[in-house]
């Protein structure tokens, strides 16, 4: 019996029992209900738990009595309107909205792979997959179909192009140069979680950044090596396959020329407010960015570089007649939001009763008193939860969902032993990330099955299982050496975000 098989065979009972879980918002939905009789049963056992830092005795709370259901009923709607991911994320993905409206986004990404070389094609591909996670699902339904055609248009095989531009946006989808909405979402979601140990801590959007720009360049080359070394030569070339496509229009030409010149002149606007003492963007009684309100605005100022770039690139090109185009553009942009919000509403309930009934807290300091006692470091720490979050993946296709499941427990219980949130958040990344690409309940599988099929009538979601199975390997035991090399290093993952912290006493 072949290893291969009986790995396909593993992914198969995966496939299976993934496919039997509810929708994520249905398992936050019986979640909700598990918290509420599991604070009553807890507090009627009595558990509790004393907080480390400051020695109090924490006793889990009945959600279920009077009190609790008032607590229930009053709050409900600031559960959810106060939810740190919901506000920062609707407000950035306005902006991203008018920019994809306008076929900004698509056209960055076409006018990026039409030039490549031959010999840099795979690198360009796949770093263009992994920078299209700013552009949300541009790189599914623009990149991918596109690498298949500039791959045949090579004389190469176009599944080998799919396949590369495939791991880039999805296997590369916790990378990238810039913040994106990714960051935001999952940076909201860790403050709540660190907030069930300290209440003051706050993890910003540009926690991971540092990490995830060496992660850009570590996800390209890795992803190029793959698909030079193992997929084209297992695939072979097919120059039978030649397509033409269509290149970039003069028009769409001149609006990038436009918005790479409005680039210029925006970053210069930002520079010339963070680099004077007592800069316009720096706060009035303190010069260090990293408090300022640049930082603390970074949604705002992302929202609105993304959507004068549309309103521009639109103007420019043709593709906006009025003013309502961008309007259409964000509208259609929150419209998109709509599942995303209806999951956020349950989650935040969710997290908010797990935090009521001092259940998270409890089973943090316990988690991590038991952990303590194994005498694991740091680094064995987090590269085990890169592979929980690895397996988690493969069962729960939402990253938002996923995050949002086990962060209340396992960011206090790691916070409690000295590793940051940011820490536990790029550790979760970099295991969600790598197998996203070898799961059928991946939102976008099935459609890249059916760009396979284009080209080979008979693949299915085994032949993609394993076409990306090498990707998968390989990213998760380079980025999991990426980690230990920065954990050696003691170097910054973020502006002011370190990989271990100390808990004020």
């Amino acid at each position: 019996m072949s290893a291969s098989s009986t790995a396909q065979r593993l992914l198969n009972h995966i496939e299976t029992l993934g496919n039997r879980l509810p929708h994520p918002t249905l398992l936050f939905i019986y979640l909700c209900g598990f918290i509420l009789l599991s604070s009553t049963v807890s507090a009627l056992l009595g558990i509790s738990a004393i907080h480390p830092v400051s020695g109090e005795n924490i006793q889990a709370i009945n959600l279920l009595n009077r009190d609790g259901l008032h607590r229930i009923l009053t709050q409900t709607v600031t559960n959810f309107t106060h939810f740190a991911p919901v506000g920062s994320v609707l407000v950035a993905i306005m902006g991203m909205g008018i920019a994809e409206h306008a076929g900004l986004l698509g056209a960055v990404l076409r006018a990026t792979v039409l030039k490549a070389p031959r010999q840099l094609l795979s690198f360009i591909v796949v770093l263009s997959g992994v920078l299209s996670s700013l552009a949300m699902d541009t790189g599914y339904v623009v990149l991918i179909p596109l690498a298949a055609m500039v791959f045949s248009s090579a004389g190469r095989n176009p599944v080998a192009g799919i396949a590369a531009a495939f791991a880039g946006v999805s296997g590369g989808y916790s990378a990238n140069l810039l913040i994106g909405p990714l960051d935001f979402i999952l940076a909201g979601i860790s403050t709540e979680a660190a907030q069930l140990v300290t209440p003051s801590y706050e993890v910003s959007a540009a926690g991971n950044y540092y990490f995830i720009i060496a992660s850009t360049l570590l996800v390209s080359v890795v992803g190029t090596w793959v698909t030079e070394k193992i997929v084209i030569p297992s695939l072979g070339d097919s120059p039978e396959h030649n397509e033409d496509f269509e290149p970039l229009a003069p028009q769409e030409k001149r609006a990038l020329k436009a918005v790479g010149l409005f680039t210029g002149v925006f970053i210069a606007v930002l520079l010339s407010g963070l680099l004077p003492d007592n800069g316009w963007l720096l706060a009035t009684d303190n010069d260090d960015i990293l408090r300022s309100p640049f930082i603390r605005g970074i949604v705002p100022i992302i929202a609105l570089y993304a959507g004068l770039c549309g309103i521009l690139y639109g103007k420019v090109s043709g593709e906006f007649k009025g003013h309502q185009d961008f309007i259409q553009g964000m509208e259609s942009s929150m419209a998109t939001m709509a599942s995303y919000l209806v999951l956020m509403f349950f989650a935040a309930q969710f997290v908010s009763y797990f935090a009521w009934s001092q259940l998270g807290i409890i089973s943090a300091i316990n988690g991590a008193q038991a952990l303590k006692s194994l005498a694991v470091g740091s680094t064995s720490l987090l590269l085990c939860f890169v592979l929980l979050a690895a397996f988690i993946n493969l069962l729960i296709g939402s990253a938002s969902a996923k995050w949002a499941l086990i962060a209340p427990i396992f960011v206090p219980m790691l916070l409690l032993l000295g590793i940051s949130p940011e820490a536990t958040q790029l550790a979760f990344r970099i295991g969600d990330s790598s197998t996203n690409i070898i799961t059928p309940l991946m939102p976008y599988f099935g459609v890249v099955v059916a760009f396979v099929q284009r080209y080979d009538k008979q693949a299915g979601v085994g032949t993609i299982i394993a076409a990306m199975l090498p990707y998968s390997i390989a990213f998760l035991l380079s980025w999991s050496g990426l980690l230990i090399f920065w954990m050696l290093m003691e170097w910054p993952i973020g502006p002011g975000a370190t990989m271990l912290v100390n808990l004020p006493r």
